[in-house]
């Protein structure tokens, strides 16, 4: 049993499977998030996979304030995923909601709807400090470590 729990630590920590999801955001954190996987960045070299499925990740990545639109697809998403799952707040709209803060179609932030285990500031945070944001989402989940927040020192702040 101890050994099968090493492998499967081992395969998260080489192989981390994301899911991407825009809550209503203005896209400035996807497009950085993008930059991740093109040719300058090229996290997929390190084993860190975009999936298309919530049923195949492990690390759920964040972008935007949560709006009444999004809410119930981001809780049926984060359902969807299987144990152990980490989340990843990627910018400073789904910490605070940044601009976007007092508006009315505004359900956030993102921790009153879902335990976040990685902040990741900046509007929009740098490629490099995403890549620093997923590296202490691996981390979390190969060691199955508990939740506490973790923020990433960025440039961007």
């Amino acid at each position: 049993m101890r050994l099968i729990k090493k492998l499967v630590s081992m395969a998260r920590r080489r192989s981390p499977w994301l899911f991407h999801l825009n809550t209503g955001g203005c896209n400035g954190c996807d497009i950085e998030f993008s930059a991740c996987l093109a040719p300058r960045y090229d996290v997929e070299q390190a084993g860190i996979l975009l999936v298309g499925s919530p049923r195949h990740a492990d690390i759920l990545c964040v972008t935007g304030p949560v709006t009444r639109g999004t809410r119930a697809a981001l809780e049926t998403i984060y359902a969807q995923m299987p144990e152990p799952k980490v989340v990843v707040a990627l910018g400073n709209c789904p910490a605070t909601c940044d601009v976007f803060a007092g508006s009315p179609a505004i359900e956030g932030p993102l921790d009153r709807i879902l335990p976040v285990d990685v902040y990741v500031p900046g509007c929009p945070p740098r490629p490099h400090d995403l890549i620093k944001g997923v590296a202490q989402a691996v981390a979390i989940l190969a060691d199955q470590q508990p939740r506490d927040r973790r923020i990433i020192e960025g440039v961007n702040q």
